[in-house]
């Protein structure tokens, strides 16, 4: 059974047959399933997922596009939401400089996303890092953090080279895999996938975006990742199995799921 480590069923894409997707997961190989907030607005819809099925679990958090739009009662939201039963991280959170170019902008994300730092250490909480082009600044930040004591977290989505994946290594971290390693043209990632212990991959979606080959373009969902499986199995010459029973267990040990 597989766990998917960020997902975003509240999404707009899935309005049209939520309940009957999810009621398929089980038996489509999906045993638990972390639903990660990332829109201000969409806090509560995270809050909703989880009190309303028992395999949904929850991350809290701001994405760095909503950043110049927080407050300090956002803030305050995310410490109340973080306390509430199965709300097992803080995220997604970081920093997207692909959208964003401005310096003034970026200075805005690096205050939010240290902010949200601070909650996951006061709350004793692991982090999950949304990272896009600000690779340097985004290491720089999670090294401080790291130094002066986490509780783990996980690069989410990661897609930078083996190097830069070797520095989160060395702090404990876990890289998160999803659909982006079954593209033809995903050499980096693959290369990190190949680098690093399987101790330290998690399995994720990010449904509904960025759906596997053979699907590629349509919508996901967490019902895709043994084709992720299959691929990190295929890159560390080991079987899919092993690749969901290591990722599994590495996903209950830091999210205490």
């Amino acid at each position: 059974m597989i766990i998917d480590t960020h997902a975003h069923y509240d999404a707009d894409g899935f309005d049209t047959d939520r309940e009957e997707l999810l009621a398929s997961m089980y038996e489509g190989g999906i045993e638990k399933i972390v639903n990660v907030c990332a829109a201000i607005d969409e806090l509560e819809d995270t809050v909703k997922l989880v009190e309303k099925y028992p395999f949904i679990y929850g991350a809290v958090g701001v994405h760095p596009d909503d950043a110049d739009k927080m407050t300090q009662e956002t803030l305050d939201e995310i410490r109340r939401i973080s306390h509430m039963d199965k709300m097992v991280a803080i995220g997604e959170i970081g920093l997207d400089y692909y959208w964003h170019k401005e310096e003034a902008e970026h200075q805005i994300q690096q205050k939010m996303f240290r902010a949200q730092m601070d909650i996951a250490r006061e709350e004793k909480l692991p982090f999950m890092i949304h990272s896009r082009e600000a690779a340097e600044d985004t290491l720089n930040i999670v090294r401080e953090y790291m130094q002066g004591g986490m509780y783990g977290g996980i690069i989410h989505c990661f897609s930078y080279s083996k190097e830069i994946a070797a520095e989160y290594l060395k702090m404990g971290l876990y890289l998160g895999i999803g659909g982006v390693v079954t593209f033809k043209n995903a050499r980096k990632l693959k290369e990190a996938v190949q680098y690093a212990p399987l101790s330290q991959l998690v399995l994720e979606t990010d449904s509904p975006y960025l759906s596997p080959e053979p699907n590629r373009g349509k919508r996901n969902s967490s019902l895709n990742l043994p084709y992720v499986a299959q691929a990190i199995a295929d890159l560390k010459g080991i079987t899919a199995e092993e690749v969901i029973d290591v990722t599994k267990q590495n996903a209950e040990k830091l999210l205490g799921i």
